[in-house]
């Protein structure tokens, strides 16, 4: 039997460590310091650019403000982490953190944009929100801007990609870390160690950016136009520094080099580490792989068909821009070669909304619905069809091959696709709707809010600078609802209410509880 005395210690002690650890609202709020603090490093980066040049010092003054002034208020709000232990987050929790660093970093980011009183802070947002989620719809003018606002961008679009808190989650060890990871839409865990995956993914990433860079250069692009086609192609952002994208090159060198990046970039990062391993047979019989090469099969003959018989008489052409085209759609990136899409007809119209709608692959740079999601269904449909058609003394199994290897896909999985891809139509028809009635036809509408939603970046110029701000706050949510794939929004939001009802409440009690103890004191 313990003594009364060991009992009251370990209470004491028990109780100064809850004392030290930070829980709830001022743990989110440390987190959220931490944020700041990488916001006004991402906003100060492109500075570097200065060294080379130099004539654009003026500028620097758009940068320095913002980005001094987050960190700094980054480095007191995490005053509240030091000497402090950091417990863990209540369910749910963790997608408000998620939700808090994007909205902190898009804001952050857009001040540049805003200080120099060429654009609204709905223009900025709009411009920051569209790099960060990588999808390269624009209101700038890149034959006038300014190197260091094209780097800017193409810097969004480099921490866009790889994902806000994947970079977090690589310098920072944290007791719920894999669970900010799947909430931010990564899929797959590349090595037993959550930081070390998480630092694998950047330099895969960062790999292929310096290959695609010298590839690049290799073919007559300059280094600056090459560094930023490269993050741009490989993050499926489509931010260029040319306002005709790639189609000013005009070079099926530049452009072949481009759609091996696009590809790479809406591949999981998963089936990248079998690619690296040199598991080819894994590799090519991923579900994701092979389906994805299926669409392309499908997809590019129908769209060279229809270019010939339009807009090209030329087949070798039609080939070609059929190819770029469908890739950029499908890998959601949003580079052209075609300067305006004004002449393409409605049966190409649609199928290009149908490749922006499905998307790329789960885990990867990309957005859409993903080609997971998609192919999961459709063997839904072939196992109804089965399970239909043959006697029910005869056994199948429903399985999918993911890396090499046969798995099955279970009813929760199930439901939960079909949930995610009822709300991403219902939202696209919410969306297309909003354009429509600002006037716009219902193909051009749906063109261009599939491309906002599945973060391609293709437009037929409805989010053009001088668009209203009610179509940029449309395509502003449409953007970042893609690539926070709608769940850990609508799921941070619930969490948000229900934790603001529940401060209330506690207020009102502690209000009431104070209120009656004086009560007592006046009495006696």
């Amino acid at each position: 039997m313990k003594s009364d005395k060991m009992i009251w210690e370990t209470l004491g002690a028990k109780y100064q460590d809850d004392r030290r650890t930070l829980k709830g609202g001022r743990l989110i709020a440390g987190y959220m310091g931490i944020v700041m603090i990488l916001a006004g490093i991402i906003t100060m980066l492109p500075l570097f650019t200065l060294f080379f040049y130099p004539e654009e010092i003026g500028q620097a003054q758009y940068f320095v403000a913002p980005g001094v002034s987050a960190i700094l208020a980054g480095y007191l709000m995490s005053l509240v982490l030091r000497g402090r232990k950091a417990g863990r987050l209540e369910k749910n929790q963790e997608m408000i953190v998620v939700l808090g660093t994007w909205i902190i970093v898009i804001f952050v980011t857009a001040m540049p944009f805003v200080l120099t009183g060429n654009y609204t802070v709905t223009q900025a947002v709009f411009e920051t929100t569209s790099g960060l989620s990588t999808t390269g719809l624009t209101v700038v003018n890149t034959g006038t801007a300014p190197h260091i606002f094209l780097i800017h961008r193409t810097v969004l679009l480099f921490f866009g990609g790889i994902g806000l808190v994947l970079v977090m989650t690589s310098v920072l060890s944290d007791v719920y870390g894999m669970r900010l990871y799947h909430a931010e839409g990564h899929s797959d865990r590349l090595l037993p160690n959550l930081i070390e995956s998480a630092r694998l993914v950047i330099g895969i990433y960062s790999g292929y950016i310096l290959a695609g860079t010298l590839l690049y250069v290799l073919f007559g692009m300059s280094l600056f136009d090459a560094v930023n086609h490269a993050v741009a192609a490989l993050s499926t952002g489509g931010f260029s520094t040319r306002p005709e994208s790639i189609g000013y090159y005009h070079s099926p060198a530049i452009e072949m080099v481009t759609i091996v990046l696009m590809l790479l970039g809406g591949t999981n990062f998963f089936v990248h580490l079998l690619l690296l391993k040199g598991k080819w047979r894994a590799f090519f019989s991923h579900c994701e792989t092979r389906f994805m090469l299926f669409l392309l099969a499908f997809f590019v003959p129908l769209l060279t068909i229809l270019l010939t018989n339009s807009a090209y008489g030329n087949v070798s052409e039609s080939i070609q821009t059929a190819l770029f085209q469908a890739v950029s759609a499908l890998t959601t990136t949003g580079f052209q070669t075609v300067d305006s899409f004004a002449s393409w007809t409605p049966a190409m119209m649609f199928l290009m909304i149908l490749l922006m709608l499905i998307g790329g692959g789960a885990g990867s740079t990309a957005g859409g619905l993903k080609i997971y999601r998609v192919y999961v269904m459709l063997k839904e449909i072939w196992w109804k069809l089965v399970r239909d058609t043959y006697p029910d003394r005869v056994v199948f199994t429903e399985q999918i091959n993911r890396g090499g290897r046969k798995d099955t896909v279970s009813d929760r999985e199930r439901k939960q696709i079909n949930a995610f891809v009822f709300f991403y139509l219902l939202l696209f028809g919410a969306g297309t709707f909003i354009f429509c009635c600002y006037g716009y036809s219902l193909q051009d509408s749906m063109f261009e809010f599939a491309s906002s939603l599945g973060t391609v970046g293709l437009s037929v110029g409805i989010t053009a600078y001088g668009a209203s701000p009610v179509i940029h706050w449309t395509a502003i949510i449409g953007m970042f609802m893609g690539r926070l794939e709608i769940y850990v929004v609508l799921i941070a939001v619930v969490r948000m209410v229900s934790d603001g009802k529940k401060f209330l409440r506690e207020k009102r009690f502690q209000a009431v509880t104070s209120g009656k103890r004086n009560g007592k004191r006046i009495e006696s």
